[in-house]
């Protein structure tokens, strides 16, 4: 299975070209970078309100990672774009076993996992959550570390319509790391329900937080 995981090489150089991209087009200010994990599994939660908010991410993120992503991205060059970068095809309407293996896989080899814990973009306020990050937090014991993207739906480019400003400013907050479990490594459908309650009134803390702070 080792050699079907994602790429930790393809997700250094996908934040490498996160880097060059985020901070040439807009003016990404990074709060908090220092509370991710500098070694182990981590899983960062994004709020998701703009198409850039996944790359904006791992190109601030202190280091390289692999975020689960609808394989309805997945089209023409991108596909092997983005297989190379270390990212994962998630097909969305199915329980999909090859991608939970790959993002499981991640985490078990001590990687970083970026999840929109939403499912799709919306408000990015964290109002509703899926299962499948209690399930990847609950099954492999690495921390949640909460991320709000702010500022990135705010203003609209003039040239493209559907990315922000050019030079705008983006701010992205990452929180304090938090364990979803309860502590008796249940993994049955209550506890999953329990720890996605648990994680929403953290994310949502966080990012309540992060507006105050940021005056976003």
């Amino acid at each position: 299975m080792t050699d079907q995981l994602p790429s930790l090489r393809g997700a250094d150089v996908g934040r490498r070209i996160g880097v060059g991209l985020m901070y040439g087009l807009w003016k990404p200010r990074v709060l908090g970078a220092w509370r991710v994990p500098t070694t182990g599994p981590v899983i960062l939660a994004v709020n998701h309100s703009h198409i850039i908010d996944g790359p904006m991410v791992m190109g601030v993120a202190p280091r390289p990672t692999h975020f689960l992503i609808k394989k309805e991205a997945f089209i023409g060059p991108l596909d092997p774009f983005l297989t190379g970068i270390g990212q994962v095809k998630v097909d969305r309407s199915t329980t999909d076993r090859t991608a939970i293996t790959r993002a499981l896989g991640v985490l078990e080899n001590g990687g970083v996992l970026g999840i929109f814990p939403e499912g799709t973009r919306g408000e990015g306020d964290f109002a509703s959550l899926r299962a499948g990050l209690a399930y990847f937090a609950v099954r492999s014991g690495a921390p949640i570390v909460p991320v709000a993207v702010l500022g990135s739906s705010d203003k609209r480019g003039r040239l493209i319509k559907e990315l922000p400003a050019l030079r705008s400013r983006v701010d992205v907050v990452f929180g304090e790391p938090f364990e979803a479990g309860d502590g008796s490594g249940r993994r049955a459908r209550t506890a999953l329900d329990e720890a996605t309650g648990r994680i929403q009134k953290q994310l949502a803390a966080h990012l309540e937080n992060a507006r105050r702070f940021t005056g976003r």
